[in-house]
C-alpha cells in the first residue's frame, strides 16, 4: 500500500527545511494539478508552522484562448488561501520550439522577481523527472543533462527549489481530490505533437504497464547520474586550478587557461575540463563541434587559430585560449583626437584612456596599430613596434585594439605596456582600462 496522501505535509517539510530562514517563498502557479496541490500544501503548512511569507506568480502567456480565463481562477484560489498572487503577462517569441520559447519568457520573469534571500518553489515531481531523462535521452544528452531535473539551482537573486520531485503525479492527484481541490487542465498537454506529451501519454503508460517501478528507477538513475555529474565538476575544478596560471595580462579581465595545462589531460578530461569552464560564457557546443578544440591545440605553434562558439571566440595565443565576447569581437575605430588630454578619452568599442601625471603638449591622437610603425626607445634607438610587441608576448588578438598614442606622425606610447607607456623619465603613463562589458552571458 502506498502513502497516504495525507502524508503529503510531513514528507515535504524535510525538503524545504534548508530554506526556512528564506525572506519569502514564492510560488510559481499555473494552476494545474502540481502547482495547485504545492500552494495548498504551503498553505496548509502556515497553519501550523513559522513559515517565510508566502506568495504566488502565475505567468500568463498567452498563447491560447483558454488561457484567458486561467488568471481569474488563479487569484479565486488563492484569495480562498489567503496567499498574495502577482499575474505577469508575457510575449512568447516565435521559434523552433514553442515549449522552449514559453520557458524562456516564464523563467525572464522569474529571474527579475526572485530577489536576495527568495526561494521560487515550483511543482516538478517524479512523473516530470521520468520524462526529462527519456527526453533527453533521446536528445542524445550527456551525464549532465541525464542527471535530469535538479532539486535546487539558483534564480534571479535567490534559489530555485523544488520539493516535490520524490513525489508521483497519483499521488498529487489523490490528495487533491481528498481536498476537492480544483485545477486547470492545459489542452495543450493533450497534444502529442510536442515530445513530452508523447512520452507522458503514449511510452510511459507502455513502460509502467511492463516494469511498474519505471519512473521511480528512472528517477533513481538519474540521481546516480547527478552523483557522476558531481564528480566530473570536482575532477574539472582540479584540473582548471592548474590550468589558470598567473600571467602578465591579467588585467585584461579575459577568461584564459594555459593550453599546456590542459594538453597533457586525455582528450574526455580536457572537454570535461574545458565544458566546465565555457558554461558560464556560451551555450556549449554539441559532440560534433568539439572538433574545433583539437583544430585549436594542434595549430601550429606560429598560428593564431579561434574557435567560434555560439557567443563567442576562443583564441590561442602566447600559449594560452582566451574568451573573446560583446566588444572584443569588434575592431574598434581607427582612431581619436585628444582634444582635453587632461579628462578621460572614450574610445568607441574600446574602453577609455587616460594619463597619469601631466599629459605631454599636443596635439595629441589615439590610433590604432596598421603595420609599420616605429617607437623611439631611450638608450635603443628607433625600433619597429611589432618587435617591440613580440619581445612582451602580447597576445596577437590585443595588438589591434591596443590605444597608441601619438603627436603628430611620432608615436609617443603604448598603454598599459611597462617601457612603452610613457617616456622612462617624462613624468606621464598612459593608461587604458578595457570594456567594462561582461564577458559571459547576461
Amino acid at each position: 500500500m502506498g502513502p497516504s496522501p495525507t502524508d503529503l505535509p510531513s514528507r515535504l517539510l524535510p525538503s524545504l527545511e534548508p530554506w526556512r530562514d528564506a525572506a519569502h517563498w514564492r510560488i510559481a502557479f499555473s494552476g494545474g494539478l502540481d502547482s495547485t496541490v504545492l500552494l495548498h500544501l504551503l498553505a496548509q503548512l502556515a497553519k501550523s508552522q513559522s513559515l517565510p511569507a508566502l506568495s504566488a506568480i502565475h505567468i500568463h502567456h498567452g498563447l491560447q484562448a483558454a488561457a484567458d480565463a486561467w488568471p481569474q481562477h488563479c487569484q479565486a484560489v488563492c484569495d480562498a488561501l489567503g496567499v498574495p498572487l502577482i499575474i505577469e503577462r508575457v510575449k512568447v517569441l516565435p521559434g523552433a520550439s514553442l515549449e522552449r520559447a514559453a520557458r524562456n519568457a516564464r523563467y525572464a520573469v522569474f529571474n527579475t522577481l526572485t530577489e536576495h534571500n527568495d526561494v521560487l518553489l515550483t511543482g516538478q515531481h517524479r512523473d516530470d523527472q521520468a520524462e526529462t531523462l527519456l527526453f533527453r535521452l533521446m536528445r542524445g544528452a550527456g551525464v549532465r543533462g541525464l542527471s535530469g531535473i535538479p532539486a535546487q539551482r539558483p534564480v534571479g537573486q535567490g534559489m530555485l527549489v523544488r520539493p516535490l520531485l520524490n513525489v508521483s503525479r497519483a499521488e498529487l492527484e489523490a490528495y487533491a481530490k481528498a481536498h476537492e481541490l480544483s485545477w486547470i487542465e492545459d489542452p495543450s498537454n493533450q497534444d502529442r505533437h510536442f515530445s513530452r506529451n508523447y512520452l507522458r501519454h503514449q511510452v510511459v503508460p507502455t513502460l509502467t504497464e511492463r516494469w511498474p517501478q519505471a519512473q521511480a528507477s528512472m528517477a533513481r538513475s538519474a540521481a546516480h547520474l547527478r552523483e557522476a555529474q558531481g564528480l566530473l565538476d570536482e575532477l574539472a575544478q582540479m584540473d582548471l586550478a592548474q590550468a589558470c596560471t598567473a600571467q602578465d595580462f591579467a588585467w585584461l579581465g579575459l577568461p584564459s587557461l594555459a593550453v599546456a595545462s590542459l594538453a597533457v589531460l586525455s582528450p574526455a578530461r580536457q572537454r570535461n575540463a574545458l565544458g566546465r569552464w565555457l558554461e558560464p560564457l556560451t551555450r556549449l557546443p554539441d559532440a560534433d563541434h568539439w572538433s574545433g578544440w583539437s583544430d585549436l591545440c594542434e595549430a601550429a605553434a606560429d598560428a593564431s587559430p579561434i574557435w567560434r562558439l555560439a557567443d563567442g571566440e576562443l583564441h590561442r595565443s602566447t600559449g594560452r585560449v582566451w574568451w573573446l565576447s560583446g566588444q572584443w569581437l569588434r575592431a574598434p575605430a581607427i582612431g581619436a583626437d585628444w582634444q582635453t588630454p587632461s579628462l578621460t578619452l572614450r574610445l568607441a568599442d574600446n574602453g577609455s584612456v587616460m594619463f597619469s601625471g601631466a599629459a605631454p603638449s599636443g596635439p595629441l591622437r589615439i590610433a590604432y596599430r596598421q603595420g609599420g610603425e616605429v617607437m623611439q626607445i631611450a638608450e635603443r634607438g628607433h625600433r619597429d613596434l611589432k618587435r617591440l610587441l613580440n619581445e612582451r608576448a602580447v597576445p596577437g588578438f590585443l595588438r589591434g585594439r591596443l590605444p597608441l598614442l601619438f603627436r603628430g606622425d611620432e608615436l609617443l606610447a603604448v598603454a598599459n605596456l611597462p617601457g612603452l607607456d610613457g617616456p622612462a623619465q617624462g613624468g606621464w603613463k598612459l593608461h587604458w582600462h578595457p570594456s567594462g562589458e561582461d564577458q559571459g552571458l547576461s
